[in-house]
Parts: structure tokens; sequence; C-alpha cells
């Protein structure tokens, strides 16, 4: 059949593109016109909170029904705060603290910046079980490794955040914890034995009303051994929708990773995803140009001409989307601002171990900071500030401050900075130092010389059998820095 115009249209009703700059390009203003559904925001396209509430504002102007959504998970994952650090503690140290009633404060909060901003979807909160400590891509991300847990806090987050009127979304289904491949770049395999684990987290936030669940492309051999969740009808219809009984809109992660695209491009990941039951493309993390979002709405047209996929498959995801941009504009009330909340939460979460008698804390005198700095993950962007090394330096002038990347932690450069922290307080901050063996190393060489360091982990403690004292934060945000500034100095 040939592809009208009507068709076309269609299909964009069912598309989240990225899109470069501070304001909306003018392919984006003539799709939006046309009926586009809506968009992806990156902290590329964030300056600051007004900037961001001027930006929405133009986008609604071609399209007064655009759902706006982006990946504001609090901590690591920080679209709003990406050029600050996060003013909120990520998942992981809200699983910490396990008050169930702080989460929702918390995600109300968070949820209220959001509508402020003009933004209905929030790509969070990860309902993953990270039951791997190695994994590469969820971590901190997660409120933690048991289910149970896992389950109470993401309910808790859905909660505060459609109570401010912010569409939630539980991901990544169904559960990228049990996983050590990231799917920016391969097929993670969940495996059977984990299964029932993952789902429950996401059970439960069905429980709770969930407006939206995102898949995660990964293989699930127990319900499809061929297909990624993502492009799998067993996975999105079968299990999602029959089995669980979710009836909510189901958005893919980002449809150009590799795990899903490798196979068959990113138009062709976009209309198989759709057929198996996903109603919304998300696309633009990597690729925000207008040739890709024209490419995939080609190729979902094309594949409804050419029999691959169903045009009431691909009417219904879009009637989904429809209602879901109902609900947005017609629910919840933001609460005011609490700029206390985020801080109260992260000093909650920090935990101290002694592993010496002297008298290490609190640190009186400017110490010396070396801070070991890992490549994070592509969910996480690379320019979001983080450590402990400025916050020390506001309560203790004079405080001196070395980063270090792979590579430049050799033992000559060790050995100078060991010069360089004689007769001072020596404080090592480390992020995630069990999956990185130069960052194990480098802090061996240290801890060999200086017996009296501090060891601050701002990643997943694997280990507290670290230094004079160990401290860790569970999360790299702003405000978890600030913490372990203050627990540092005795000020918490």
């Amino acid at each position: 059949m040939p592809i009208s115009g009507d068709l076309l249209r269609l299909a964009d009703a069912v598309l989240f593109p990225g899109f470069p700059g501070h304001t909306p390009p003018d392919w984006l203003r003539r799709r939006l016109g046309d009926g586009l559904a809506g968009v992806a925001l990156f902290s590329r396209n964030i300056a600051s909170p007004g900037q961001v509430a001027e930006l929405t504002a133009a986008l609604r102007a071609e399209n007064p029904s655009v759902l706006v959504g982006t990946d504001e998970e609090s901590g690591e994952v920080t679209r709003l705060e990406a050029a600050t650090g996060s003013s909120r503690p990520g998942a992981y140290a809200l699983g910490v603290v396990d008050d169930v009633a702080l989460t929702e404060s918390l995600a109300r909060d968070l949820g209220g910046d959001l509508a402020r901003a003009g933004i209905t979807i929030d790509f969070a909160p990860s309902a993953d079980v990270n039951s791997n400590p190695d994994n590469p891509v969820i971590g901190l991300r997660a409120f933690g490794a048991d289910p149970l847990l896992v389950a109470r806090h993401t309910r808790a987050f859905v909660r505060g955040l459609q109570s401010a009127g912010v569409a939630a979304c539980a991901k990544h289904f169904p559960g990228h914890g049990d996983t050590a491949v990231d799917s920016h770049h391969g097929v993670p395999v969940v495996a059977e034995s984990g299964i029932e684990d993952a789902l429950h987290p996401f059970r439960e936030a069905i429980a709770e009303g969930v407006k939206v669940i995102m898949t995660g492309h990964l293989l699930v051999p127990s319900y499809d051994a061929e297909r990624p969740a993502t492009l799998s009808p067993k996975v999105l219809t079968g299990l999602l929708r029959e089995e669980l009984g979710f009836d909510g809109l189901i958005i893919t992660d980002g449809i150009e990773m590799a795990a899903v695209s490798g196979a068959y491009g990113i138009g062709g990941a976009s209309a198989r995803a759709i057929a198996a039951g996903a109603d919304a493309i998300c696309v633009g993390g990597e690729r925000a140009d207008e040739a890709t979002a024209a490419g995939i709405r080609d190729a979902i047209a094309a594949a409804v001409a050419g029999g691959l996929l169903p045009e009431e498959r691909l009417a219904d995801a879009a009637r989904r989307v429809r209602e879901l941009a109902s609900w947005a504009t017609s629910s919840g009330s933001p609460a005011p601002a609490d700029g206390r909340i985020g801080l109260a939460a992260a000093r909650r979460a920090i935990r101290v171990t002694r592993r010496s008698t002297a008298p290490v804390l609190p640190i009186e005198g400017a110490p010396y900071v070396v801070e070991l700095v890992p490549v994070m993950n592509l969910a996480i962007d690379k320019n979001t500030p983080w450590g402990v090394g400025e916050p020390l330096r506001r309560l203790l002038p004079g405080t001196e401050v070395t980063r270090l990347a792979a590579g430049e932690a050799t033992g000559p450069e060790l050995e100078r900075l060991l010069g360089a922290a004689a007769g001072r307080p020596l404080v090592v901050v480390v992020r995630d130092v069990h999956r990185y063996a130069w960052q194990s190393e480098a802090l061996r060489h240290l801890l060999s010389a200086r017996t009296d360091a501090v060891v601050v982990e701002m990643g997943l403690p694997a280990r507290s059998d670290l230094g004079a004292v160990h401290l860790a934060t569970y999360g790299s945000a702003g405000v978890c820095g600030q913490a372990a500034a203050e627990a540092l100095t005795g000020r918490l």
C-alpha cells in the first residue's frame, strides 16, 4: 500500500525524539504542528529551570498536547542539574535510609520542579533490583539489591511524582539489575533464576498505578530466547500486558542503543518494537538529528505498508499516547519547593566505619584530597561535577584537591601526591572501586604509605575495610559530597 500523509502522521504520534540546543529547531516545530507525540530532553537542552520552562512553552505553542519527558532520576542520572550535580541523592541512598515517607516526599518535591519546568514524564524510577554488584549501568540507580525494598520504594517514588502531576516511568522492564552488560553496547541476558525477583517491583509499580513503563533492551530466555524484550511480543504483550495486566503507556529505552538497533537499524528496531507491543519510541540520547527522527517515522509507516506492523497496533499505540497526554493536562498539583529535603536525605544515608582508634575524625586542618575518577556509563552525563574535595574546600579553606583518571594514577604520580600530602590529613575519594582495577591498585598504593588515610566511596561500596575510616555516601550527587564533607569535619 502507498504511504499516505495520514499514515506518516500516525507514525509521528508515537515518537519522542531528542534534539540539540536550548530552543526547538524549525524541523521539530513543524513536526509538532503535524502531531508529533512528544520529545525527550537531555542535559544538552537544559541551562536553567527558567530556560526549560520557556522551551517547553515553545513546544506547547506548536502542539498543546505534546508530552515532554526526561531522565531525572536524581542522584547520578540528572538532567535538570547536570551542570551542578543533583540537589537530591539517588535511589540507592534512599534505599539505604529505607524510609518510604522520605522517598515519597523527595519524589513529590522533584515532581514539583519538573512540573514547573513543563515536563510531563519523568523516566524514573529505576525499578531494577541491583543483585549483581558488577552491573555496569544500574548500580546506584536502583534502590537496592532486595526486591522487597526496591518494590516499596518504587511505589513511594511513583506516588510522589504522580501526585505532582508528572507521570512516573518504571524502568527497565523486565529488570536490568542482574546483568553484567551495558545495553548501550550489547545485549544483556537475564537469568531465569532471577526473573521473578526482577519482576516484583514492576508488579508493585503497576499496583500503584504507574502511568508508564520503559522497556529494557534485555534478552530474557525464559520468555523469549531470540528477541530482546523491547522487540518481543512475548515479553511486552504476553508478559507485561496480559500476565501483569499493565494498561498504561509502554515506551522504549533509547532505540538507538546497540542492543536493539545493531541487528535491525534504528528504524527497523522502532517498527518491531511497536509491533511487539510498545506504544512510544524514545530516541535522541546519541542520535538527535532531524534525519534520524524522520527515518524512524518513515520506517514505521513503511512497516505498516509492508505488513510487518498492523495499522491497528499502531493506532492503539497512538491512542495510549493521547490518553497519557490527557492525564498530564489534568492531574496533580505541584507542592511548594523544599530546598532542604535532598541534603537531609543524603545526610541520613552516610555510613561511617572506623577501623582505627586514632583520632582521625573530625578533620580539623586543611586536608589533601585525591579523587580517582573512572569513566562512567552513557546514562550519566560525563560533565556532571562530583566529589568531596570542593565541599571540603568550602568548609576548610586551604584544602588541596587532585583528580586522577585511569592512566594518570601511575606510581611516580602517586608518590608525588604522597609527598604533597605529608603532614596533612589525606582523603582518598573513589567511585565503584571494586569495578576498576586501576582504582583498586592506586588506593592500595596510597593506603600502604598512609594507614591514617580516610577513604570515601561515592559509588557502590563492595567493602568497608579500607582506610583508617571508611565513609560510604551511596551516591555522587552534589548533596552526597556535601554530606560527606560535613561528616568528615564533624558537622554532621
